[in-house]
């Protein structure tokens, strides 16, 4: 194990042809006009062929070696706390639906802010949590149960429900001060936090602002004829716990786990359900999380494989060879950060990685520090949240039963925080006075 096989871009096949066949098929079957096209080939069958051809790779390398690697990846510590959130997020859902709290929730949301606004309303919801705590993960966890319970009810477009929670959550994760890529980026760039949100805020906030439009204007179809039942405080009072103690910095593990444990005192207290409906409840909303997690957990595996081939070695060598300009130079380091992240699954990792040669082609075209930052950063959020194989992805179609194709279609926050960078990167805006002399 200690030799590597290095595979230069080769190491990416395994991820290619998961994402081939499962994007793939899902597109033709929905062309083909077929109902729910993304279930005829499922992600963990498609990952299935992914991890064979991993194996085939290398050539040299036992394969038990392989196998070694393949699981080291999968069981790895931060994949596990994501896959307990998984299934705490469903069980939640699935206890608090049981004992009523999702149709009290629904009313509550209806009878305080009108169905027109109820996806800029989620929107902003998740922008403010997500900046508050840090993490999009947590945002996407915490929201996802109560945002898709209000759309299902309301009779809105799940699909743009889904994009409005990613989009809100990624803008955090994007710009919080106690974000881990906000800290990874500003440090690894060599930038003061303060400079770096700021450079980001400027960008981050045009584009939530035509997305909030866009979600306002025509994303989600309100029905015509909503009637607005009455709500039981107590029901709706384990999802206000859940966001509050989010919004707190509590984790999100430890918030729903008691956010679990409160439906049942709710529902048994009033007589809703029994000790063992609710049992039965939270068992049902984990089973629903099993697909995923078994998703997130293969993903880690081929991840794993990809990074002992030397695919990230040989990502990040073509990207710093094809720089030649100052716009080059902002377009590969946030292509290089943006394809990290989508192929390791993993923004702050990415940022990692790619912050050396950010500073590096930095420093040679004189790119301030905290530009350097912003354009690492943007690009491993942005690119992350439109995978099919994102952790927030893979929740929010899960609860929703919305395809991931569908939700990419109302994903504007993420393409027009994609849009606006790049603007400031063809037409060079908000360089530092510094850095327009330099270019004199």
């Amino acid at each position: 194990m200690e030799v590597k096989k290095k595979l230069g871009g080769l190491a990416f096949l395994p991820l290619i042809v998961f994402l081939a066949l499962y994007i793939g098929f899902g597109i033709y079957f929905t062309v083909m006009g077929f109902k729910n096209p993304f279930t005829y080939f499922q992600r963990h069958v498609a990952l299935l062929f992914g991890v064979v051809v991993a194996m085939l790779l290398g050539k040299g390398i036992s394969s038990n070696d392989k196998l070694k690697v393949y699981c080291t990846g999968m069981g790895d510590s931060g994949v596990m706390m994501v896959v307990l959130i998984y299934l705490l997020a469903g069980g939640f859902q699935g206890a608090a639906a049981a004992v009523g709290g999702k149709e009290s929730v629904v009313n509550f949301a209806l009878n305080f802010i009108p169905p027109q606004l109820l996806i800029p309303g989620i929107f902003l919801m998740c922008c403010f949590i997500s900046t508050s705590i840090g993490t999009s993960m947590g945002t996407i966890a915490a929201m996802a149960p109560v945002a898709v319970g209000v759309g299902q009810g309301a009779g809105l477009n799940l699909a743009a429900i889904c994009a409005a929670v990613i989009g809100g959550s990624y803008f955090g994760d994007n710009l919080s001060m106690i974000s881990d890529t906000t800290i990874a980026a500003a440090e690894g760039c060599g930038s003061k936090m303060s400079d770096k949100f700021k450079m980001n805020f400027f960008i981050a906030l045009p584009a939530a602002l035509i997305a909030m439009v866009l979600y306002y204007m025509g994303s989600g179809t309100v029905s015509e004829t909503i009637t607005v039942g009455p709500y039981d405080i107590l029901r709706v009072l384990p999802y206000i716990i859940v966001l509050v103690l989010a919004l707190a910095g509590v984790n999100v593990a430890n918030v729903l786990f008691l956010g679990i444990g409160l439906t049942g005192v709710v529902g048994i207290g009033q007589g809703t359900v029994t000790f063992f409906d609710w049992i039965k409840a939270i068992a049902g909303g984990m089973s629903d999380m099993f697909s995923i997690s078994i998703v997130a957990i293969m993903v880690s595996g081929i991840i794993s494989l990809i990074r002992y081939y030397g695919g990230v070695e040989w990502l990040v060598t073509k990207v710093r060879n094809h720089i030649h300009s100052r716009k080059q130079a902002e377009y590969g380091i946030g292509l290089l950060s943006g394809v990290l992240s989508a192929a390791m699954v993993n923004n702050t990792i990415a940022i990692i990685v790619t912050c050396p040669i950010a500073k590096e082609v930095g420093s040679q075209f004189r790119i301030a520090p905290k530009r350097l930052a912003s354009l690492v950063d943007i690009f491993a959020c942005a690119f992350l949240a439109l995978m099919p194989h994102d952790g927030g992805m893979l929740i929010v179609t899960a609860l929703s039963g919305a395809s991931p194709l569908d939700v990419l279609r109302y994903s504007y926050y993420i393409f027009a925080l994609i849009l606006m960078t790049g603007l400031t990167i063809q037409f060079g805006l908000l360089r530092t006075k510094e850095e327009k002399e330099s270019s004199n």
